[in-house]
């Protein structure tokens, strides 16, 4: 199930003050960077998704945030900021993995797993 259905149904349940507390300040701007991300409008979602990091996430959310940083970063040829992006999410998270389709792109691919072996 969608962690949002999950979250906004759990919230109906709740009093609206508990439910502040389970909700980090930046998942509202997370949920839009990943969008405006997937609409080709990377300019947006970066300010959205670095927004959200700087809002507050959890070590999850911020670990998606700085993917998606890099996959921006990748995109428009900025390698070095890339690798950077996926540098923070390993120390978040030093588990830290791309999914099949992820790791397969011919260039984030390749600068995530460059960050990867260097980190070992």
């Amino acid at each position: 199930m969608n962690p949002w259905i999950r979250l906004s149904t759990g919230c109906a349940v709740l009093a609206m003050a508990a439910c502040a507390a389970i909700v980090r300040p930046g998942n509202a701007e997370l949920a839009a960077g990943v969008r405006l991300y997937e609409t080709g409008r990377l300019d947006d979602a970066a300010r959205f998704l670095q927004r959200s990091i700087d809002l507050g996430l959890d070590e999850s959310d911020q670990v998606t945030a700085h993917k998606y940083l890099a996959f921006i970063h990748c995109a428009q040829g900025l390698e070095a900021q890339c690798g950077e992006e996926f540098r923070l999410a390993l120390a978040i998270r030093p588990s830290f993995d791309l999914d099949k389709a992820e790791a397969g792109h011919p260039t984030w691919g390749r600068v995530f797993r460059t960050v990867k072996a260097g980190r070992r």
